[in-house]
């Protein structure tokens, strides 16, 4: 991903057909979005070819959203963006209150339990529905190559602390659960 880029969605389907597009937020505040007339688009976000697009229009429909993005005026324009991913650079982005944190900033640290055992690194984080999931994947002990995944609730009862600056998630998790 490029550097400070911050990944806030993904296109899903075109609507309509005046180039309206569907989208599915990775966030809490969608609407917020709109605040900002000048979104980024990514095919692959860890191609780091993030184009700039602007904004003209946004709206809640259903439980998502649907945005006009300039440029994009019939529906093969909007069907050319499906799956691509909506981002801004974290310079952009709001400062996030006391125990909340943009997914991006999560992806990449330690996961480690009360008793010191290191899980892994969050790899990504998943919605549910009811709240978040952290995938943890890790190395199993003597199989440099073989991967584990562990999926941990991201909740106060389970996620105890959130160190973005040293890098680490505690958690109260047992090794064998």
């Amino acid at each position: 991903m490029t550097q400070g880029m911050i990944v806030l969605g993904r296109i899903v389907s075109p609507y309509g057909v005046q180039g309206w597009v569907k989208l599915h937020p990775f966030g809490d505040d969608p609407a917020a979005w709109q605040e900002k007339p000048q979104w980024w688009l990514c095919a692959d976000p860890d191609s780091g070819k993030w184009r700039p697009c602007l904004l003209q229009g946004m709206r809640m429909h259903g439980k998502g959203l649907i945005a006009k993005l300039e440029g994009v005026d019939d529906r093969n324009a909007a069907e050319a963006l499906d799956g691509f991913f909506v981002g801004m650079p974290h310079e952009a982005l709001p400062d996030t209150a006391k125990d909340e944190f943009y997914w991006a900033d999560l992806v990449g640290l330690e996961v480690v339990n009360l008793q010191g055992e290191s899980f892994g690194r969050v790899a990504e984080l998943l919605s549910s529905g009811a709240h978040e999931i952290l995938c943890v994947r890790c190395a199993k002990v003597g199989e440099a190559d073989a991967s584990c995944e562990r999926l941990l609730p991201f909740v106060a009862q389970v996620v105890r602390q959130v160190d973005v600056a040293q890098g680490v998630i505690r958690v109260e998790w047992g090794a064998d659960w």
